[in-house]
């Protein structure tokens, strides 16, 4: 599709990145922009969201509760499946894109529009994430990926156009970092974590108790499994949703794991993902394994090897317009190439 898209559903969080988007479209399309919002979980973090879409520009706002769904069908089997990237990140962020993507081309249809829009920038790896799910399920929409057409080349540059048109957004000169939370994970990224020789200020991490802070005496927890998924904490049943606040709430020595540089498309800014409630259930789960046979085990281990293709968002098998994972993946990259 080449025409000027008249409707665009954007991926749209209220952080920096897409709060720009959403101002930047209808300036450089004219065309009426529709924010949706996934709810993973991120609690009071979506509160304004609603308000600030539509003071931004946006035309309707639509916030769909997926959390159910995240844990459900995502988070619980990549559990069982004991899914680990390079040893200790837990796909935190990497699991919820192609559901956020899938739920995006659903308030597409349901719109009428033409296009979608996503915030991922044009050197990691989830806009593969995003780009395969709607080729998958919508390939005659158009895909708008500004990070690989405009002219706003850093952070700062994005502050700056917030700053010329009102926007408010949480990310300051102060604090250039963004962040991505949902029910299993937060993540930070950019800024001072793009020197892999500066460690993350203390301050930045949002859920996350210093472990000179915790407290000196442990406390024993106990989770219940039923068929590898979490079932029960401390003797009582988690909600429906999988109640990770149970978990949350236990403020321990937990700590931060750093994920360098690796973009599969040639480059990526330095990230810190913080996994509490989930990486309390992956240790837990990983116990199981004392009561598990050595062959039992194995089918496991090898699912746990494909975490590397899943965060490098590669899938091999074919989808509705025919083309593979790998040539979409050659395509955005070759994209890339176009809109550096």
């Amino acid at each position: 599709m080449t025409s000027r898209p008249k409707r665009v559903v954007l991926a749209y969080s209220g952080g920096l990145d897409t709060s720009v988007i959403l101002r930047w479209l209808i300036e450089r399309y004219g065309c009426e922009v529709v924010a949706f919002c996934a709810d993973l979980g991120q609690g009071e973090e979506l509160l304004p969201v609603r308000d600030k879409a539509l003071r931004t520009g946006a035309t309707r706002v639509h916030i769909v509760d997926l959390r159910r769904e995240f844990v459900e069908d995502f988070l619980f089997p990549m559990l069982r499946a004991n899914a680990v990237y390079e040893g200790g990140y837990l796909l935190g962020t990497s699991i919820a894109r192609p559901l956020i993507a899938r739920a995006q081309v659903e308030v597409a249809a349901r719109e009428g529009a033409d296009a979608v829009a996503h915030g991922a920038t044009g050197k990691g790896n989830d806009q593969v994430r995003f780009e395969l799910t709607y080729a998958a399920l919508a390939p005659h929409l158009k895909v708008i990926a500004p990070w690989r057409e405009w002219e706003l080349d850093s952070r700062t540059a994005l502050i700056e156009f917030a700053r010329r048109h009102d926007i408010a957004v949480p990310v300051t000169a102060e604090r250039p970092y963004s962040t991505d939370r949902n029910l299993f994970h937060v993540s930070y990224e950019g800024g001072v974590l793009e020197d892999p020789w500066t460690a993350p200020p203390p301050k930045m991490f949002q859920l996350t108790t210093d472990p000179e802070s915790a407290p000196d005496v442990p406390e024993r927890v106990e989770i219940e499994f039923t068929h590898g998924d979490p079932v029960a904490v401390g003797g009582e049943a988690v909600a429906d949703e999988g109640d990770p606040d149970r978990i949350d709430a236990m403020k321990g020595a937990e700590r931060a794991v750093g994920v360098p540089p690796g973009g599969g498309e040639g480059g990526k800014a330095g990230d810190f993902g913080r996994v509490d409630g989930g990486r309390f259930r992956r240790t837990a789960r990983h116990g199981c394994n004392v009561a598990q046979q050595r062959r039992a085990l194995r089918p496991g281990n090898q699912v746990a090897m494909k975490a590397r293709l899943f965060k490098a968002g590669e899938n091999r098998r074919r989808v509705d317009n025919g083309a593979t994972g790998h040539e979409i993946r050659r395509h955005v990259g070759r994209r890339h190439q176009a809109h550096p």
